[in-house]
């Protein structure tokens, strides 16, 4: 279910990106950080499926609320002169380094059952 809602999502953001006027210089780094900081949250509601822990309502408020930090601190780091949103970038692709490789690790193990299952299959197949 939730992968279906993933899928409908990136069709829709991938259809209104396409149409969507540009963005400017001014806006992109508030909205690359705040893209990071959705992914972050995507990758780890992905994996709170996968280790069957999943709650809406802490997906939804973290991925707002992520969004929301990681824009305030580049607005902070933008009035100090300090690039503060590089350390947000690091964490949160951090983050979703780990979830991948959690998410990568679940499919591979659900792979290799799946093959060992059809090799045993054939061997008592072929032994009758």
């Amino acid at each position: 279910m939730i992968f279906i809602a993933i899928l409908i999502g990136c069709i829709l953001g991938a259809i209104i990106g396409v149409n969507a006027p540009m963005i400017s210089y001014t806006y992109s780094s508030y909205l690359a950080i705040a893209i990071i900081a959705a992914l972050d949250s995507v990758f780890g509601g992905i994996t709170s499926v996968i280790k069957k822990n999943f709650d809406l309502t802490i997906f939804v408020t973290g991925f707002f609320g992520n969004a929301i930090l990681a824009i305030l601190l580049t607005i902070l780091g933008e009035k100090l002169n300090v690039d503060i949103y590089l350390a947000a970038i690091v964490v949160f692709v951090g983050r979703m380094f780990v979830n991948l490789a959690i998410i990568r690790r679940y499919y591979i193990d659900k792979w290799i059952e799946i093959f060992k299952k059809k090799k045993e299959t054939a061997n008592t197949t072929n032994q009758e």
